[in-house]
């Protein structure tokens, strides 16, 4: 594709984005919100309709957190009734979403009802990442302090679990649950490294620099297979671990934590580390990842070509597909490297061709392997307002930056 043709084709890929994002944020702002007892409905039909009222922490912190990133960041979306909304979500998560422990430590749910009474809580650390990328994230917005200060304070709270003592989690070790390098995890404390610390001064910066280094190596263990693999679990010291758990891929995943990695690369100029954020978690799980026949990203995969235990394993799912187009736009902005480019429209084309919904708004989240809408809501319990306007957000700003420089980029 010579120079002309791509500014010609990311000018109509910019334009499509940005006309989704408004569509995608129209839908939420219509259909989400629950005006009696504040918070957000995230289980929404094709039309719009609720078809169940619980509300899921995640999909709760991620829609404040978006919401207040939209407001902060892009003028058309500085509008009263996002603010609003933010700040409405995040009185909903103060008042409702921490559960007390005998510890003393907080514990969020994992969901809640309509009136926000707790119902679920899972343990794991994710509910409270959300708290947090919320609260740090709408406490820009507003000026609250406090609200700052909290998200630091349960920051903490999350690496001592993680590094120093899990049992607050409230999951007993058991003596043949091997523990295991989960890749979400040090993916999700360097996302959070990277909301708490950006924009701020040296102080905060150097306070989580080497816990944003282990977060990287961390990551980095989960190149196996001589470098031919990205696996989902390891061991501790960076092992491949035996069975079906340890053979797992998520080309999603993997590709999720390549860009997390190019912007901690970007940001130390670390040449090394770019090179191998694309090399090895946006390159190998695209290439494993991709269907040959049907085109899309398989959802997971076994490293040995078994059948994965996950029977969902073969759909296509909207999110992996978002963190594509994020990783392979960002990795051409970073090397304007032309292949980079074409990865970035073959997954444009099949996403934007299957996933968005021309006459309800929104995207479909779940496609049978062929590429047919198996479930037709827009919302559910994993599913809101959070990877697809990201993407196409993250998606947006990248492209407004190559254009705009397109004399020297492209």
């Amino acid at each position: 594709m010579n120079r002309t043709m791509s500014v010609v084709k990311l000018e109509e890929c910019r334009e499509r984005i940005r006309s989704q994002l408004d569509n995608v944020v129209d839908f939420w702002l219509k259909y989400s919100h629950d005006t009696v007892h504040g918070g957000f409905f995230t289980c929404i039909g094709r039309d719009g309709s609720v078809y169940d009222e619980l509300k899921y922490v995640w999909l709760q912190g991620r829609q404040v957190w978006m919401y207040s990133r939209l407001y902060r960041t892009m003028e058309r979306f500085h509008k009263p009734e996002i603010l609003e909304a933010a700040k409405a979500g995040g009185a909903f998560l103060r008042k409702f979403a921490r559960v007390s422990r005998t510890s003393g430590q907080w514990k969020c749910a994992f969901c809640l009802t309509r009136d926000g009474k707790a119902v679920k809580v899972q343990r794991t650390i994710f509910s409270e990442c959300f708290y947090i990328m919320a609260m740090d994230e709408l406490s820009r917005v507003t000026g609250d302090q406090e609200m700052q200060l909290e998200a630091e304070q349960m920051m903490e709270q999350l690496i001592h679990w993680v590094r120093v003592d899990s049992s607050g989690l409230g999951r007993p070790q058991l003596p043949g649950d091997v523990p295991a390098n989960s890749m979400a995890v040090p993916m999700m404390l360097l996302c959070l490294v990277q909301q708490l610390t950006g924009g701020r001064g040296p102080e905060v910066v150097q306070k989580y620099k080497e816990l944003e280094q282990w977060c990287v190596q961390q990551i980095l263990h989960h190149i196996q297979r001589d470098g031919t693999a990205i696996l989902e679990n390891v061991s501790v010291d960076g092992k491949e671990l035996p069975g079906c758990s340890g053979r797992l891929q998520n080309p999603g995943h993997a590709l999720e934590a390549g860009w997390f990695l190019l912007q901690y690369g970007a940001e130390r100029t670390d040449e090394k580390i770019q090179s191998t954020a694309i090399n090895k978690f946006i390159e190998l799980p695209y290439q494993c990842g991709w269907d040959k026949t049907h085109g899309g990203l398989f959802y997971f995969l076994d490293v040995d070509g078994h059948c994965p235990t996950q029977l969902e394993w073969n759909m296509k799912l909207w999110w992996p597909h978002c963190e594509a187009l994020i990783a392979f736009l960002m990795a051409y902005s970073q090397t304007r490297k032309p292949e980079l480019l074409e990865r970035f429209l073959q997954v444009y084309e099949y996403t934007f061709s299957h996933f968005p919904d021309a006459n309800g708004g929104e995207w479909f989240g779940y496609l049978t392997q062929e590429g047919k809408v198996a479930l037709d809501f827009k919302g559910g319990p994993f599913k809101g307002f959070f990877h697809v306007p990201r993407c196409l957000y993250m998606c947006e700003r990248i492209l407004d930056d190559l254009l705009a420089n397109e004399d020297r980029t492209l």
